[in-house]
């Protein structure tokens, strides 16, 4: 294992024809870790892939089917995306979060990503970054030439982006204009706001009339089913950002959505310029089909709640079992990840030659299988000792099928999660006798 490790690329071959911003920029780092571990399962090695952030459950049936009946449309639809799509969207959060949003509100986008990067694009402002965060965020910035504020949240407030700390970025320059990235659940630490949180951050933000990029994403994937947006809080200056990649299991089917509030049409207009220069439309079977996953019907919430239920007892039992180990991790509120810290063991790992979050998956890699990646891919300091970890390794379709044969009263057990999510449990088991025998 150690050979093919080391004969991976860190970084892009070196060109004096790069552009200045892109020149010295590693790809993803969920993408490679990604790729590394389906490199080291074709070399015959073990591997527990706890490094992409990638739904285990499958496509709801019903929105398969969509997409087959389906298959025939071959016309590019409109760059802002299918109308009826947009209704729905628009629709889907009405019912969820009450905002009032409307088809024409509404912009369709090959992944959220991709919307991501059009905003950073055409508005011109100072992109905020609460750490840890996720990767792409700083990465997207880079790229345009934006300039990036990290604002480092503490592990005793679970992570949290407080509103002080937002005013304290602000007043030292009121008149700046900002994007402020709002991750919740979160990706990397699985971590949430109060609704109290949310009205202090949104009263700070319309002071300073900050914009937010509400990345939703695992919004339907918290644990409780009470997702809470800080949109109703801040509707007048929320960007909410959706798609199907997480709690539709489509992570490949590349279909994300953002809806503006009413008076931001200009933005979503100059984004639809660009898309139609880049992506020009959105996949026009997936548009079709997704029309089906936004509407309301039992199949999809019957399919989310046995999804939360079952991320809900994994996330829970790993966090549990990663800090009897000694390994301090808060316990998530929703989405598929925890965020480990390692500093406990900092003294015995150092004996071992390992120092820094990167060495410790490294190593932790070529002693177990286990792939997970450091905090510091994540915005924090690489001495912190943090890491990321996916708890998704593992078939979901056929842990969908045993808890749907379990009363839904039932919490899931420790059993449960042996029996169908073993490859999660024999991982995280991994991680825990590793930092053990450190």
């Amino acid at each position: 294992m150690n050979d093919i490790i080391t004969a991976m690329p860190t970084g892009p071959t070196p060109d004096v024809n790069l552009n200045l911003n892109v020149r010295g920029m590693k790809p993803s780092a969920t993408v490679a870790i990604n790729e590394l571990s389906n490199q080291l399962l074709d070399a015959g090695e073990q591997v527990f892939k706890l490094g992409l952030g990638q739904s285990p459950f499958p496509v709801p049936a019903s929105v398969v089917t969509e997409l087959q009946v389906n298959a025939f449309q071959k016309d590019y639809l409109q760059t802002v995306g299918l109308r009826e799509l947009r209704e729905a969207v628009a629709a889907y959060h009405h019912r969820r979060q009450s905002m009032p949003a409307r088809a024409d509100d509404v912009l369709i986008g090959p992944g959220s990503k991709e919307l991501m990067f059009l905003l950073q694009l055409v508005y011109y402002g100072e992109l905020v970054v609460p750490t840890p965060a996720w990767v792409s965020y700083a990465p997207q910035a880079a790229i345009i030439g934006r300039k990036v504020s990290f604002l480092h949240t503490d592990k005793n407030q679970n992570y949290r982006l407080s509103a002080e700390l937002l005013e304290k970025t602000c007043i030292s320059d009121p008149d700046r204009p900002r994007i402020l990235v709002m991750n919740y659940p979160s990706n990397p630490h699985g971590g949430s706001y109060t609704n109290e949180d949310l009205a202090a951050l949104a009263e700070v933000a319309k002071k300073y009339k900050v914009v937010v990029l509400s990345d939703e994403i695992y919004g339907e994937l918290h644990h409780d089913g009470r997702y809470v947006s800080i949109a109703q809080f801040y509707p007048e200056g929320t960007i909410v950002s959706s798609g199907l990649s997480k709690w539709c299991g489509a992570g490949g089917w590349r279909l994300g959505t953002f809806t503006f509030p009413a008076h931001m049409a200009w933005l979503r207009r100059a984004m639809a310029v660009a898309a139609s220069e880049t992506f020009t439309s959105t996949s026009a079977p997936i548009q079709y089909a997704a029309v089906r996953a936004f509407q309301s019907s039992l199949d999809i919430e019957n399919y989310l709640f046995h999804s939360r239920r079952i991320l809900s007892a994994l996330g829970r039992w790993s966090a549990e079992r990663l800090n009897e180990a000694g390994l301090s991790t808060c316990l998530p509120d929703g989405g598929f990840y925890l965020f480990p810290c390692f500093d406990a063991k900092r003294s015995a790992l150092a004996e071992r030659g390992v120092q820094g979050s990167a060495a410790i998956c490294q190593r932790l890699l070529e002693d177990t299988g286990v792939a997970i990646l450091p905090g510091s891919d994540f915005g924090r300091s690489d001495d912190e000792l943090s890491a990321r970890l996916a708890y998704v390794n593992f078939d979901g379709a056929r842990a969908i099928t045993a808890s749907e044969a379990i009363s839904k009263e039932r919490t899931l057990d420790e059993a449960f999660l042996r029996a169908w999510c073993p490859e999660t449990v024999e991982a995280i088991e991994h991680i825990c006798d590793w930092a053990d025998r450190v």
